[in-house]
C-alpha cells in the first residue's frame, strides 16, 4: 500500500528518545526499591515500573527495526553488522566486567554472588551469554550481578527471527524462520507479540491519521490508563492465572509469567505511541541536544547500573537510611554509565570492523568455492 504518513518526524523521534531514556531510569528506580537501597519513606514515593519499562523497550525495539529496515533499506549484511555492533559494543565489555568483578569479590571477600557457579566456569558461561541463550525453553540463566540481562535473551533473538523472515527468500525464508522460531521456546513465544506490535505500529502509522485534538487526548488517556492499571496491582493478581492457564506445567514460565499484564501494557504503550505521532508535539530547542545525548546512554545505563550497585554494596557497604550513601551510589551509577558509554555505545564503530571482516572473509571463501567448482573450458 502507498505510504500516507511519514512515521518518524523529528519531534516524534525526539519524544521516543526521551521515553527510551526515561524507561531506563524507571528500571533503575525500581531496583533501588527492590534491592532495599532507599529508606522506607523514600521507597514509598518511588515508582516501581521496571516491568512496564521493559515492555516499552520491546515495543520501541520492534518499531525502530521496522523503520530502519524499510527507510534505510540495509542489506542483510548491513542489518546483521549493525545489530551486532549495537548489542556487543555494550554487552561484551560489561559482561566481561561483571564476571571479573564478581570473581574478585568471591576470591578476596568470600562474598555471596548471584549465579556464583557461572564465575568459576566463565569459559562456558561467557560464550553462552554472548549468544543470549539464557531464556530459551526451560533455561533461566543471567550473568552474575546482571539480572536485567534476561530481556536481551528475548530482544536479540527477535532480531534474528525478524532478519530471517525479512531478508531470506523462497523456501529458505520459511524453513530457517520456522527453525529459529522453534529454537526460541515458549517463553519467547509468549512475549513475541509485544515486540511485533512495534513492527505493526510502524506500518500502521503510514496508513492511519489521528486528528491532533483526539491524539492529544489519547496521549493523556493512555498514560492515565497505564497508571490506573499499575495501581490496581493486576500484574500480581494475574500471574497465578497465567500459570494456571499455562499448558506445560513441567516448563517454568520464569520471566514470561506476567504475559497477561504485559499484553495490557503493550496495548496502552502502542496507543500512546500512536497518539504521540499525531499530537503535534513541540520540543523546546534548548532540550533537543540534552535529550539526544542522554538517550545515547540508554542501553549502557540499563546494563551497567546493577553492576555498580553490586560492587558498591559488596566492596563498600550500603546504609539505606544514609543520604550520603544514596547520593554517592547515584553519582557512581551516573559516572559509571558515562564512562562505560564512552567505551561502548560511543565506540560502536570499533565493533563494526570485526563483523564486517567476518562477512568479507565469508564472501571471499564462497567465491573461491564457486570458482573451484566451475567447469573447465
Amino acid at each position: 500500500m502507498p505510504r500516507t504518513n511519514a512515521p518518524m518526524p523529528a519531534a516524534f523521534s525526539l519524544y521516543l528518545d526521551a521515553l527510551r531514556f526515561g524507561a531506563a531510569l524507571l528500571v533503575v528506580l525500581t531496583h533501588y526499591v527492590q534491592h532495599d537501597l532507599v529508606s522506607v519513606p523514600v521507597a514509598a514515593m518511588l515508582p516501581i515500573w521496571g516491568r512496564e519499562a521493559v515492555m516499552v523497550f520491546f515495543v520501541l525495539s520492534g518499531f525502530v527495526i521496522a523503520y530502519t529496515t524499510e527507510t534505510k533499506a540495509p542489506s542483510a549484511q548491513e542489518y546483521v553488522v549493525a545489530r551486532c555492533a549495537r548489542i556487543y559494543s555494550v554487552a561484551l565489555p560489561l559482561l566481561l566486567a561483571t564476571f571479573a568483578a564478581s570473581a574478585i569479590a568471591m576470591a578476596w571477600l568470600d562474598a555471596q554472588v548471584s549465579a556464583f557457579y557461572a564465575v568459576w566456569r566463565a569459559h562456558l558461561y561467557i560464550p553462552f551469554h554472548l549468544l543470549f541463550m539464557g531464556e530459551m525453553w526451560t533455561l533461566a540463566e543471567t550473568p552474575p550481578w546482571m539480572p536485567q540481562y534476561w530481556s536481551l535473551g528475548y530482544e536479540v533473538w527477535y532480531y534474528v527471527l525478524f532478519g530471517c523472515a525479512y531478508y531470506l527468500r523462497g523456501w529458505w525464508r520459511y524453513g530457517v524462520t520456522a527453525a529459529v522460531f522453534m529454537l526460541l521456546g515458549p517463553k519467547l513465544w509468549l512475549l513475541l507479540p509485544v515486540w511485533l506490535s512495534g513492527v505493526a505500529l510502524y506500518h500502521g502509522l503510514k496508513r492511519v491519521t489521528i486528528p491532533p485534538r483526539v491524539a492529544r487526548a489519547g496521549l493523556l488517556l493512555s498514560l492515565a490508563l497505564l497508571v490506573a492499571f499499575h495501581a490496581t496491582g493486576a500484574e500480581h493478581a494475574w500471574r497465578p492465572v497465567a500459570r494456571a492457564w499455562w499448558p506445560f506445567p513441567e516448563m517454568r514460565m520464569g520471566s514470561a509469567d506476567r504475559f497477561l499484564s504485559d499484553y495490557v501494557v503493550c496495548v496502552l504503550v502502542v496507543a500512546h505511541f500512536a497518539c504521540a505521532r499525531f499530537a503535534g508535539l513541540r520540543v523546546p530547542a534548548v532540550l533537543v541536544q540534552p535529550i539526544r545525548s542522554l538517550s545515547a546512554y540508554t542501553f549502557t545505563l540499563y546494563l551497567v547500573h546493577e553492576l555498580v550497585i553490586a560492587c558498591w554494596r559488596t566492596f563498600h557497604g550500603h546504609d539505606r537510611d544514609s543520604t550520603v550513601h544514596m547520593l554517592a551510589l547515584t553519582a557512581l551509577i551516573a559516572g559509571g554509565t558515562w564512562l562505560a558509554g564512552q567505551l561502548t555505545e560511543r565506540r560502536k564503530h570499533w565493533f563494526r570492523k570485526p563483523f564486517e571482516a567476518l562477512f568479507n572473509a565469508g564472501a571471499l571463501l564462497r567465491g573461491r568455492l564457486r570458482s573451484s567448482h566451475a567447469p573447465l573450458r
